[in-house]
């Protein structure tokens, strides 16, 4: 009976540390693993350009979405990626560094030429998608999931989101830019007509004499 008394317990301890060091094991890996980039899935089109609902929007292009409290994660658009086109580099404040609404905060580089966009937030930088940074077409490729730009520590959300475009306006406000760009680029309308209404890659390569900078600028509010 004592021997199988013993045997008992040393197989419960077996048990136990076969349970811990596997728990230990999970949480490892967990804390390695990469960090889940939202996928903004859903949402609706307007004039081929696709505004998931699931974001909030700045009137210069800038999208947000809450991560959790007093954090949120950021990007552009897909008018706006589609209007930077094929950037070469893309440039991104660092970590630490403390942004405020409005404020120029991002650069995209083409043809030996910048444009800039301004933050949808205040706050410190937390993090940045170094993967845009290394390959600027992701931001195009997919804007609002593996093409977010960076996160923000938000320390007054109720401010941040009194100045973001109404979510019952958000249509009216993408449809007022799309028509915007067309009065200004009419030859620009056919290249939105192809593939389903869907608009192409780099909008502004389909007309030579566009001045990217300045038309850009315009809807990005930063001249």
């Amino acid at each position: 009976m004592t021997v199988i008394l013993v045997l008992a317990t040393f197989l419960v301890f077996i048990v136990l540390d076969y349970a811990l060091n596997r728990r230990k094991a999970v949480n490892t890996a967990t804390a390695l693993a990469p960090k889940a980039v939202p996928a903004m899935l859903g949402g609706d089109y307007v004039d081929g350009f696709l505004i998931p609902a699931t974001v909030s929007y700045h009137s210069g292009h800038t999208w947000l979405v809450r991560e959790r409290k007093n954090v949120v994660r950021m990007g552009a658009d897909e008018f706006a990626a589609a209007l930077v086109g094929k950037v070469e580099n893309v440039e991104l404040p660092k970590p630490g560094q403390w942004i405020r609404q409005g404020q120029k905060v991002l650069s995209f580089h083409r043809g030996g030429e910048k444009t800039e966009m301004v933050s949808p937030t205040e706050g410190e930088v937390m993090e940045i998608n170094s993967e845009v940074v290394k390959n600027p077409a992701t931001l195009r490729q997919d804007p609002y999931g593996k093409g977010w730009l960076m996160t923000v520590h938000v320390p007054d959300e109720e401010s941040t989101g009194r100045n973001l475009v109404p979510k019952s306006l958000v249509r009216e406000w993408m449809r007022d830019a799309v028509e915007r760009l067309y009065a200004r680029q009419p030859a620009l309308a056919g290249a939105v007509a192809a593939d389903g209404g869907r608009p192409e890659d780099d909008l502004l390569a389909t007309l030579p004499d566009a001045n990217w900078k300045e038309i850009t600028g315009e809807f990005f509010l930063t001249t």
